[in-house]
């Protein structure tokens, strides 16, 4: 038999991950000891497991702007490059632990900035904690490449700022552009001159759309914004009856295999859905739509790559194909070069499913 599809069988297997928010997944006690270092008093909590479980209570709020409330933590900690650093290092020794091999993480570098640091000097602190987290998971045996993505918020004017960033820094780890924030008026076309400067570069980018918004959004991140991927991108299916044909874009998104970086947990906190049960994510799949499982954010979601997965397989009777699948299709759609992408696929996950498949 192969190995039983279960926790402990996901967390070996290679896994990619293409949607996680940095100042969405710190540690519990690195928030406590950042936050001693930097003097700042506003903690709700001063354990590192009650804190875990406070954040994990106001994400389960059901509501988008309380969940996107308990950023203020996280955020207000990492005011300084250092604490960047430090973040952004143990994110990747967390996710290479967990048997991740790839891994896109996101964060808004404008957001960092509030301290006085510079937003470049942001960037550079992101870039080097990533850099020096891989290289001691490569030491410990689990390699993982972390690329960074840089968002710019709907909500702010810093779009064309963010763009040029990833431009300069994509030969230094930074791998595209994201548009994060609120969905709701504020249009991913709304700056186009950023647009513009991403087409002339030739730049990556996905784009948070079909989350808190509907199929609108959707239009507009795909037309609008040039979006390659769609950040969650589940609310495709208010154009998915149950029976009936597909409604015109969510017939263009299977017909062009626009990756969906779907993070159910995520959604059933911020509302979106009332259960894993009820969130399209299985039914999307089944019809062959481009779906990835991702975590958004493990620190208020209280996830892993391994769980998130692990709980959408048990929900929606996924086998091995299915998660080997969404595995693929992540790594087909990561914004690496083509040369890192085969050697992953040939050299990394195909011969690490196959050696949980294989019987024993």
């Amino acid at each position: 038999m192969p190995a039983p599809l279960d926790a402990d069988s996901i967390r070996r297997a290679p896994k990619v991950l293409l949607h996680d928010h940095l100042d969405g997944g710190l540690r519990p006690q690195t928030v406590l000891e950042l936050a001693e270092e930097a003097g700042y008093r506003d903690l709700p909590a001063g354990d590192a497991g009650e804190l875990g479980r406070w954040f994990r209570r106001a994400a389960d709020s059901g509501s988008l702007v309380r969940y996107l409330e308990t950023f203020a933590h996280t955020v207000g900690v990492m005011q300084r490059p250092e604490a960047v650093r430090r973040v952004a290092r143990e994110c990747a020794l967390d996710l290479a632990a967990d048997g991740v091999v790839y891994a896109e993480v996101r964060m808004a570098p404008e957001l960092l900035t509030a301290g006085g640091t510079p937003i470049e000097e942001a960037v550079e602190a992101i870039l080097d904690g990533f850099a020096a987290g891989s290289a001691e998971a490569a030491e410990a045996g689990t390699p993982i490449t972390v690329g960074a993505l840089l968002c710019a918020m709907r909500q702010a004017d810093r779009w064309e700022e963010v763009a040029g960033l990833v431009v300069r820094y994509r030969d230094a780890g930074v791998v595209g552009f994201d548009l994060a924030g609120p969905e709701i008026g504020f249009p991913p076309d709304r700056l186009p001159e950023a647009v513009a400067l991403l087409d002339r570069a030739g730049a990556h980018r996905t784009v948070h759309a079909g989350e808190a918004a509907g199929v609108d959004s959707i239009r507009a991140a795909l037309d609008g914004a040039r979006a390659e991927r769609l950040g969650h991108g589940v609310r495709i299916a208010d154009e998915v009856p149950d029976d009936g044909p597909l409604g015109p874009l969510a017939q263009r998104v299977l017909d062009e295999q626009v990756p969906l970086e779907a993070a159910p947990s995520s959604n059933v906190q911020t509302g979106a859905y009332p259960s894993l049960a009820a969130h399209p994510v299985g039914r999307l799949h089944r019809l062959g739509f481009a779906v990835t499982i991702n975590t958004d954010n493990r620190l208020m979601s209280d996830v892993s790559v391994t769980s998130e997965l692990a709980a959408v397989a048990a929900t929606c009777g996924w086998g091995w194909d299915d998660v080997q699948t969404v595995t693929e299709r992540a790594l087909a759609a990561a914004f690496a070069d083509e040369d890192e992408r085969t050697r992953l696929l040939t050299e990394v996950v195909r011969p690490g499913f196959a050696a949980l498949r294989r019987p024993r």
